[in-house]
């Protein structure tokens, strides 16, 4: 690894599907959601093994950057990168290159979210190294998840023919990236055989992003090239507040990566990989006792009960459950959220209602 490779972290997320537990004041990064560590402090260390902290950046909104530095003192204060408000990933991904870009022109930058969890720490560096490799090439790489289910969740890569270069890792081009697709579907792409999940986790020379990024969001790009021209220097809240809110919210998959050209994908099995997107992401990532329960912060008493999520936020109230099956159960203290497993996507749709019906309280 040179010292021009950084890892950028988005970490400006809601996480309401993990809602009643995420909430606007503590968004499930900052959450001890799977152990003692927060996800955003598992995300850190998992980084540590190859970035040094001060080449560790972070995209985030103010107030959650105040929790992230209290929760990771040794990432340098200057490393924060405040956007106002959120925009998309197309914007956090443009403006942490623009500044990077004055800071380092020659950077690589590792694209990261701050709530993901991933086993195999081991597989993921050499990936990560193999990645930076292909990148050095001028090439924009994404770490694919080979597929273990026919997920409608997750937005899909098909892989073209092997790129041509001595990588220790298999790296093919990108015929085309997915949206998310039907059950149909997703069946159909699982058989395939030659796609992945869309993990968003990315790799990329600085000036190599910021070029597609020229070219396909000029936008974006004229205005990014403002704030880091002014990056250091008083004016920047005043000028970063100007320009933020009139910029197009836009992911970077839809914005830059379908319309690129020179893409390359790493699929990658075995990794252990979540987003952690949904309660009943829960059940692939923590250990279930011989009934299929799972059980965090919670007194959980079982009768005839299998496959039950069972989570609160006091360690000292029983939760009983007699006869019950496929169940996500999750007491916020304030909320009680009861819902079938494969129901649980649907908790964003609660997350509305209470916005429409003016019940921010519990949001």
């Amino acid at each position: 690894m040179t010292e021009h490779t950084y890892a950028v972290i988005m970490a400006g997320g809601g996480g309401t599907r993990l809602w009643p537990i995420s909430r606007k004041e503590s968004p499930k990064q900052l959450l001890p959601l799977l152990g003692k560590e927060t996800m955003f402090q598992s995300t850190v260390a998992r980084l540590e093994r190859i970035f040094p902290p001060e080449r560790i950046l972070v995209v985030t909104v103010e107030e959650q950057a105040r929790v992230m530095r209290e929760q990771v003192p040794s990432i340098p204060k200057e490393n924060y990168l405040i956007e106002p408000a959120p925009r998309g990933t197309a914007s956090v991904v443009a403006l942490a290159a623009a500044v990077l870009k004055r800071r380092d022109p020659q950077a690589v930058m590792a694209i990261q979210t701050a709530d993901h969890h991933i086993r195999n720490q081991d597989l993921f560096q050499y990936l990560l190294r193999t990645a930076i490799d292909v990148a050095e090439k001028e090439y924009l790489v994404t770490l694919g998840i080979t597929p273990t289910f026919p997920s409608t969740g997750y937005g899909y890569i098909q892989q073209g023919e092997p790129l041509n270069g001595d990588y220790k890792y298999p790296v093919y081009m990108v015929k085309r990236f997915k949206e998310k697709p039907d059950e149909a579907t997703a069946q159909q792409l699982l058989r395939s055989g030659d796609h992945s999940w869309n993990s968003g986790m990315f790799v990329w020379r600085v000036d190599a992003i910021l070029s597609e990024i020229q070219k396909q969001m000029p936008d974006l790009f004229k205005a990014v090239d403002e704030i880091s021209s002014v990056w250091d220097s008083p004016d920047k809240i005043d000028v970063v507040k100007k320009i933020w809110y009139g910029l197009q919210t836009q992911t970077i998959d839809y914005g830059i990566m379908e319309r690129a050209e020179r893409v390359a994908v790493l699929p990658a099995g075995g990794l252990g990989w979540s987003d952690v997107g949904a309660w009943d992401s829960l059940f692939d990532v923590l250990l279930p006792d011989m009934n299929g329960n799972v059980s965090v912060n919670a007194q959980h008493l079982p009768l005839d009960t299998h496959n039950a999520l069972v989570y609160s936020v006091d360690d000292q109230r029983l939760v009983v459950t007699i006869g019950m099956d496929d169940v996500v159960i999750v007491d916020a203290g304030d909320v009680l959220l009861v819902c079938k497993t494969d129901q649980s996507q649907k908790v964003k749709n609660i997350v509305e209602h209470l916005k429409k019906h003016n019940q921010e309280k519990y949001l």
